[in-house]
């Protein structure tokens, strides 16, 4: 297989299996994460998890991970079938040097990757090591380790993930809501069977059985056809609400009692202010897509709002830098701070969600309607040759608005704001707009979509 620098992205590794990734990339990228971790550690006897999905490439992938991590001198702690929230908890509240979780998150069946942290759960992104891998990788040269590292089992820890972080909490006094829940046939079953086992709630269960083949729906709930079977559910069995979580569960979408999707700069605004009520006066991180409700939400709550780049590693960065206690970014990742990391965490965010409904009183539909105050074109793409020739086009014919550089390009006016940037990985430019009505939302949306296209 020829090498294929694409599948090192800006926040993880990812490929389609026996095309551009396979086992042989999976030991070499194995060997070079041990090569930086070596020369980031003084010390001998370095630990690194490695946890696996459902997926059916993930097998044999995983068993090449774990030979190059032993044959660069490094020992594994193995923690089998895992969330990708689960293994980031396994890695920072354990303390180990650092991980590799074989995933390919929401994507298709016939992809897989690694999701690579260091120590504390810290993510490795395209600047800060994954680029240092892809050059490795290419040259394939390693040295030879005498003393090789053991494997060790470590099973079961999500109820610890569960009992740990719940502590504080007043998950008891969650109320017996009607729940209906679809996990997509992928890893996101394990973390809602141990959150909800001591909850007086009743789940309605949709593709629970791990499955890597996704035979209903990918497991991706950012896209709303994906919802469909959730929707439905939570319609037919009056149901309270209604949870999705995507294929590693390291992303949470909520569906309200009239089967409508909660926004996410809603759920995110929320979030925060619940965090902003333990935390006063602290510091909010959320990406700049558009989502201004969310930036209002942690104003009014007292809170410092800070936005940042799109990635979760990118906003994981930015919250501890500036020593945030949330962050949300606008695909559904949840961040939270903890004396031993920063990271996803559903069980925090599903019982302090549930814990702030029972608290409420109502139901979610009404809880959510007085912050639908903007209108969202949602994510939108075009294919693009050259990115940023466009985007100074753009920037150029909209230059009498507020322009920030951060992330692309994002424009903000009185009554409408958007951003364009460029994907990391595709010719694609990718474009999002709000507005303070719909009709003005529909106007901007055609016409920069028009500018994008005509350019």
């Amino acid at each position: 297989m020829n090498f294929d620098p694409s599948i090192f992205k800006a926040y993880d590794i990812r490929g389609i299996y026996g095309q551009n990734l396979d086992e042989n990339t999976a030991y070499k990228v194995a060997r070079a994460y041990a090569v930086i971790l070596k020369k980031e550690n003084n010390k001998s006897n370095l630990r690194v998890v490695v946890g696996q999905d459902m997926r059916v490439s993930t097998p044999s992938l995983k068993e090449r991970i774990v030979s190059g991590l032993t044959d660069s001198g490094i020992d594994v702690i193995d923690v089998g079938l895992v969330t990708t929230p689960t293994y980031y908890f396994a890695v920072a509240y354990y303390g180990y040097d650092g991980g590799i979780q074989v995933s390919a998150s929401h994507n298709p069946p016939q992809w897989n990757g690694f999701k690579i942290v260091r120590a504390k759960a810290v993510p490795m992104g395209g600047e800060t090591g994954i680029y240092l891998i892809r050059d490795m990788v290419k040259k394939s040269v390693f040295s030879h380790v005498v003393n090789k590292g053991k494997v060790v089992e470590k099973k079961d820890i999500v109820k610890e993930e569960v009992n740990v972080q719940r502590e504080g909490l007043s998950w008891q006094k969650i109320k017996p809501f009607k729940i209906a829940v679809d996990t997509g046939n992928g890893m996101g079953a394990l973390d809602v069977e141990a959150i909800f086992e001591d909850l007086p709630c009743k789940l309605s269960k949709l593709n629970f059985k791990l499955d890597g083949s996704f035979p209903v729906h990918i497991p991706d709930p950012l896209k709303e056809e994906n919802l469909e079977w959730l929707k439905k559910e939570v319609l037919d069995k009056k149901c309270d609400l209604g949870i999705a979580t995507d294929g590693d569960s390291d992303r949470w979408f909520f569906v309200d009692n009239l089967g409508q999707t909660v926004p996410q700069p809603i759920l995110r605004g929320l979030m925060a202010q619940i965090a902003l009520k333990e935390n006063p006066g602290a510091t909010v991180c959320y990406d700049i897509r558009p989502g201004r409700i969310t930036r209002d939400m942690i104003e009014e709550a007292g809170g410092k709002a800070i936005v940042t780049r799109v990635g979760h590693s990118l906003i994981k960065e930015t919250m501890l830098k500036e020593k945030a206690v949330f962050g949300g970014e606008s695909s559904g990742h949840y961040f939270y701070q903890f004396p031993y990391g920063t990271f996803e965490a559903p069980v925090v965010l599903c019982l302090k969600f549930l814990s702030y409904l029972s608290l409420m009183d109502k139901p979610l539909s009404e809880v959510v309607s007085p912050y639908k105050r903007y209108f969202h074109s949602g994510e939108i793409n075009r294919d693009v040759e050259d990115k940023e020739q466009k985007m100074e086009k753009i920037a150029q014919k909209y230059r009498d608005g507020k322009i920030s550089r951060l992330d692309g390009i994002t424009i903000e006016y009185p009554d409408f704001w958007f951003n364009v940037r460029p994907s990391n990985t595709e010719s694609v430019l990718r474009f999002a707009l709000e507005a303070k009505t719909q009709k003005l939302m529909q106007e901007k949306r055609d016409e920069i979509i028009k500018q994008i296209e005509e350019m």
